[in-house]
């Protein structure tokens, strides 16, 4: 048997040496809980406030959207009727030129006559309270300044009398619904006369400017419409 001189005792202080020793230490440590929950809750409030970000934007939208269709369906209740209208306007001309070709000395000598043309008068007068009672109203340009909006110019007129660009002349009456031009009076221009002063804001008869004559109503994708906010 091997002489074995090594002192049991020497040899369990050097196996306890190494136990107690840093490179003996696991090296699976388990990682530090805090610092992953910390990670976790910034990650959490980070997607809330997207979250919250998205649904503001979502309601700002659909605000715009209920404000822009009741804007919608309110111009489409006004201006729907605007091309039946348009065409009443026809009857309302004719009835015009019948009122215009009668002389008042026939109708003061002829009773039938003047029974007549008293008819043609309640009849135009009634068809205007019923264009009226719709929103279409007459436009009365008369002497007041020209308006590409609602008035289209037929033809200059020499008169130093009135101001530049006053109308002098109506050969056929205009119409409006609510704000907008339905008809343009067909008018006579005057010119030669004096600068006319800066225009005012509207039609220069205190009323608000109008927009341009429109063949359509609200909702046509061909109209020349204002975009909504």
């Amino acid at each position: 048997m091997p002489d074995d001189k090594t002192d049991p005792r020497e040899a369990n202080e050097d196996q306890a040496k190494v136990a107690d020793s840093p490179k003996a230490q696991p090296q699976n440590v388990a990682p530090d809980p805090g610092g992953q929950i910390g990670a976790d809750l910034d990650a959490l409030l980070a997607e809330n406030a997207e979250m919250r970000d998205r649904l503001l934007r979502t309601m700002a939208d659909m605000e715009n959207l209920r404000r822009r269709t009741e804007r919608e369906k309110a111009d489409t209740a006004r201006y729907a009727i605007s091309n039946f209208a348009r065409d009443v306007l026809t009857v309302g001309d004719n009835l015009k030129r019948t009122i215009d070709h009668v002389p008042a000395e026939a109708a003061g000598e002829d009773p039938a006559l003047k029974s007549f043309l008293e008819g043609v008068e309640l009849t135009e007068r009634e068809l205007l309270n019923v264009l009226d009672r719709h929103g279409v109203t007459r436009i009365e340009p008369l002497g007041q300044r020209f308006d590409p909006n609602c008035h289209q110019a037929m033809y200059e007129v020499q008169n130093a009398e009135v101001p530049e660009g006053t109308v002098v002349e109506v050969m056929q009456s205009g119409y409006v619904i609510g704000d907008r031009c339905l008809r343009p009076a067909l008018v006579a221009v005057a010119k030669g006369g004096a600068k006319p002063t800066k225009p005012q804001p509207g039609n220069g008869d205190g009323s608000a400017a109008r927009k341009a004559a429109n063949d359509d109503f609200p909702g046509d994708p061909n109209t020349d419409q204002e975009p909504d906010d």
